[in-house]
């Protein structure tokens, strides 16, 4: 049976085997996953299959900086305890430094030291996000535990703005740039939550609407980045903040 790309990516996530090991047992398998999974096993192609189906919600962030562009990575493990670990980091930031280099572009890109990381410290380890951000005013905020690592780029400005902004999306998360960003779709699903809870409320049907409005332009506000208050000055906008500089992109890893 002939097997796709995704089901071979997925399968090599899962186990950390190599994608051509993968393919092979999902050939053998015809397509089944857990079939393919119990054949790596059996086959002691890898010890990291016998992790297959085991979380990896810890890990941690690393950020690679140079001239003019960011690699950054979010290498996932099952346990705090190896993600606090020195070889674990110096792992993360090896990788940050690849992907620094245009080494590693894709997440799901087969990665002999990640594959080496699950036999060495017996855990299900994946390489779970990538991001190389390039720009002329950029700057980076990683947490002192590597749980959240972020990076901002702006059009004018400078690079302390840009870290200051870095550390405010660090502890905020908004899901956008601006308020206009936000998916019709989000805020609908929103209304309908809104609506039903004004009606308890036994709010007039005249006034809910009006109140509606006000609700949505609050909730497109508080999850947009140029909107949200500075986490070290609430009286002022991070749009005020910046002046007449803009975030141009931002990306956040966290775990």
């Amino acid at each position: 049976m002939a097997v796709n790309l995704d089901q071979i990516k997925k399968l090599r996530e899962m186990t950390g085997v190599s994608m051509t090991a993968c393919k092979v047992a999902l050939e053998e398998a015809n397509g089944d996953e857990t079939k393919a999974v119990e054949l790596l096993r059996k086959k002691g192609e890898a010890k990291a299959a016998d992790r297959v189906g085991k979380a990896t919600g810890e890990g941690a962030v690393a950020i690679k900086v140079g001239n003019g562009k960011i690699g950054m990575v979010r290498l996932a493990c099952e346990t705090d305890f190896v993600s606090r670990g020195e070889d674990f980091c110096k792992l993360a930031d090896a990788l940050a430094d690849k992907v620094f280099k245009g080494e590693i572009k894709d997440a799901a890109q087969e990665v002999p030291e990640v594959k080496d990381a699950g036999l060495k410290f017996g855990e299900n380890i994946k390489l779970a996000e990538v991001a190389l951000i390039e720009g002329k005013v950029m700057g980076t905020y990683l947490h002192s535990n590597k749980k959240i690592g972020v990076v901002v780029s702006l059009e004018g400005g400078t690079e302390e703005l840009a870290k200051e902004v870095a550390m405010h999306t660090a502890a905020t998360n908004p899901r956008v740039i601006s308020p206009d960003e936000i998916s019709n779709d989000l805020v609908a699903k929103e209304k309908e939550i809104w609506a039903e809870q004004l009606k308890k409320e036994g709010k007039p049907e005249a006034i809910i609407e009006k109140i509606m409005m006000g609700k949505e332009k609050k909730f497109r506000e508080e999850n947009a980045l140029m909107k949200q208050p500075f986490v070290k000055n609430v009286e002022q906008t991070i749009e005020q903040f910046l002046g007449g500089a803009k975030v141009l992109k931002y990306v956040r890893f966290s775990f």
